[in-house]
């Protein structure tokens, strides 16, 4: 896998056609694959919160990706709307989402990240690339509880 030396990171964008279109493509395919009681995927206006930082990854103008933080309090965050678009994958925008992450989330002085994702295998390269970036499994976090679903992995930054 290679990465994309050009991609530049944008916070913000919610107000965006072609994000609003990512994030759609992203909430349909977890209702595709996910109990609904399982899917914890966020809509826009959700992202929208004040405890939430959101971030678009682009190829020059073209959107490739995107991903948030959200403040649960206590220098404790969790990593939200990972996506990268179907173009996109393989070329390491993933990759580069949860390092730009990971320092947002230091640089906000958060202590520890945390993320729920799915058990199916549609999620096992999800759940090996946060493994790659030192996430582990724990336990539920937040408002989440057990969930046959869902997988909980936890890391300090």
């Amino acid at each position: 896998m290679s990465t994309h030396p050009a991609l530049r990171f944008e916070a913000g964008g919610l107000e965006r056609d072609d994000v609003a279109a990512l994030l759609a493509e992203h909430l349909a395919e977890m209702r595709a694959t996910s109990p609904a009681e399982s899917v914890h995927a966020l809509p826009v206006a959700a992202l929208s919160a004040p405890s939430i930082s959101f971030w678009t990854a682009r190829d020059a103008d073209d959107l490739v990706g995107c991903g948030a933080l959200k403040d649960l309090g206590g220098a404790h965050a969790e990593l939200k709307s990972m996506r990268t678009r179907a173009a996109a994958r393989g070329r390491g925008v993933g990759e580069a989402m949860v390092r730009h992450l990971l320092a947002e989330a230091q640089r906000a002085g958060m202590r520890r990240v945390s993320l729920e994702t799915g058990t199916q295998d549609h999620f096992a390269p999800a759940r090996r690339l946060y493994a790659r970036h030192g996430f582990t499994v724990c336990s539920p976090f937040g408002e989440y509880r057990l969930d046959p679903h869902s997988v909980f992995m936890t890391r300090e930054v």
